[in-house]
């Protein structure tokens, strides 16, 4: 008895799927994604100052230990004009690459955010949901830690002079999340948990590279606080077309100035 044409169909990727499941991944299989995130003004904006040294009255000999706190709410490079600290990552991937998440996770297992000189390092933490969070103090003085995840993730803790918390798993949330300490008000960090390894956050010149990204059609996001959504499309992200092999330079993706948040 002959096979209906959905049938036909059916076992046709039923067989590709197993073929590819059993063997190896082609490295052509997958690209890199590039590009820089440059403020789109004429000139960069000057940074601007958090608190000022002699407005620190709580453990001054520490956290004004260089001077004026300065914000790092939109940190641009006067050289370049590159945006850093700015969340690049794809939303709901087409393809996959376990490959990419085994080397992500062997490399780094865990990943820290740190507080030195009363200021949250980095500003901005991206990290997968199988990797695991420490949260540490380098200042000699004790610490509060606080988030509400838009998961229902909450923290409200005290860390002690140098001390180190016990390691966190996240599960993958839909934005970054706030990070702060009560105690020295101006400390302000992001977090993002991502379920797959596609995202980057850019340098101090506005770059940024996600490798081992599977080739074909992608939907990418770039996200800065003040901003949000930098990219046509928003949350939805913008068309990214991978090549297979090679790099897929963006370019410039430019911040408008006049999206900044007062």
């Amino acid at each position: 008895m002959p096979r209906s044409a959905p049938l036909v169909k059916a076992l046709a990727l039923a067989a590709a799927t197993v073929g590819l499941a059993a063997g190896p991944v082609a490295a052509d299989d997958f690209g890199t994604i590039k590009g820089r995130v440059v403020w789109g003004g004429a000139a960069a904006p000057e940074a601007k100052v958090a608190v000022e040294k002699d407005k620190i009255t709580k453990d001054a000999e520490v956290c004004g230990i260089h001077g004026a706190i300065v914000s790092e709410d939109l940190v641009v490079d006067p050289a370049t004009k590159g945006v850093a600290n700015a969340l690049v990552y794809l939303v709901k991937p087409s393809g996959q690459n376990p490959d990419a998440l085994k080397a992500l996770l062997k490399a780094e297992p865990s990943v820290e955010l740190d507080q030195k000189d009363c200021v949250f390092i980095p500003h901005l933490l991206a990290m997968n949901q199988e990797q695991s969070l420490l949260i540490k103090s380098s200042d000699p003085v004790g610490h509060n830690v606080r988030y509400n995840s838009f998961g229902g993730a909450s923290m409200n803790q005290m860390l002690g002079p140098n001390g180190t918390m016990e390691p966190i798993k996240l599960e993958a949330e839909r934005l970054p999340f706030q990070v702060n300490c009560d105690i020295h008000p101006w400390m302000v960090a992001h977090v993002a948990v991502f379920d797959h390894p596609y995202f980057a956050v850019t340098d101090k010149d506005g770059s940024f590279e996600i490798k081992g990204v599977p080739a074909g059609a992608q939907h990418l996001v770039v996200w800065q606080e003040k901003v949000g959504y930098v990219n046509e499309g928003k949350g939805k992200g913008m068309a990214t077309d991978v090549k297979a092999g090679a790099d897929t330079d963006l370019g410039e993706i430019k911040l408008d100035p006049s999206k900044v948040k007062k």
